[in-house]
């Protein structure tokens, strides 16, 4: 006799796995087979092999959009993962305005992507933006974050940092929630002062947390993509521009589906390489 199988787990299973599989799992696959391709959406697909692979060698946008995504990961990844920490921390030790400092450190994230952008533009602004209007009330002349292809970087990088503050915040509050008071009190007992506490108890036990907030920052920077279109459109000069940006531009405006897939195959490998070799150090570090 054949034993019934009971097919309600698998039911309510594939509300998830169903979507997943076609909107996650099936465009990896297609994108792979017309990253081979030569195809502008209309007509049939040209096999052309790696032709679209040896064009992003030698395309200069295409390196200056990995280049700059570079000086955003450097930028952005270790700044909101220290100041992420710091605020947690604040918040952590309960002191006044620790309760409104949770609110006020978490809001940035939750705002959406075309708003932030636009609140940005204008405290960036050359002329009457926000922050060069108090960058002159100590004799600093006024900076073209977003016009001068020397400082676009930094305009963009200081946006994403703000905007991403947030979710590196919460995880280290939850996870400096969880350190064992125990611990604490008895270095305390032991005659630590607040320094040694946080570098021999605290910081060891949030290591795996550290880790987290590094690869989720680290990937989220790699893919960064709505700053740079709300705000520069890529510009100056490229100056600005992301490997998803470029991407985007590329399948869009241009309708070269072929080069941009093999783009994006391209990204997912240096996303995942460089991953590896951060979460590789981190565990280097933890021996």
């Amino acid at each position: 006799m054949f034993k019934s199988i009971d097919w309600t787990g698998y039911v309510f299973i594939s509300f998830f796995a169903v979507p997943f599989f076609v909107f996650n799992i099936l465009p990896i696959f297609f994108g792979t087979y017309v990253s081979f391709n030569e195809w502008g959406i209309f007509g049939d697909p040209e096999w052309v092999g790696l032709d679209n692979y040896r064009k992003i060698l030698t395309d200069r946008y295409a390196h200056l959009a990995f280049k700059n995504v570079l000086f955003y990961v450097v930028f952005i990844v270790p700044t909101v993962t220290v100041l992420g920490f710091i605020f947690a921390l604040f918040v952590n030790q309960g002191w006044p305005l620790s309760s409104i400092s949770r609110t006020i450190f978490f809001s940035p994230y939750a705002v959406a992507a075309s708003v932030v952008g636009i609140v940005w533009i204008w405290i960036l602004d050359t002329q009457n933006g926000l922050l060069n209007n108090y960058l002159e009330l100590i004799g600093i002349k006024y900076i073209p974050w977003i016009t001068s292809t020397d400082w676009v970087l930094y305009g963009i990088s200081i946006t994403s940092i703000w905007w991403d503050l947030g979710l590196a915040f919460i995880i280290f509050l939850a996870g400096l929630q969880d350190v064992p008071k125990d611990l604490i009190e008895a270095a305390k007992l032991d005659g630590a002062n607040r320094f040694q506490r946080l570098w021999n108890v605290i910081i060891p036990v949030m290591r795996p947390v550290i880790s987290l907030v590094l690869t989720l920052q680290l990937i989220s920077t790699l893919r960064i993509f709505s700053q740079v279109y709300v705000m520069t459109l890529g510009g100056p000069a490229g100056a600005s521009s992301s490997p998803i940006y470029h991407i985007y531009t590329t399948a869009v405006n241009q309708q070269l589906f072929g080069y941009a897939s093999a783009a994006s195959i391209v990204l997912f490998f240096f996303i995942l390489v460089l991953t590896l070799i951060m979460r590789f150090f981190i565990k280097e570090a933890a021996l």
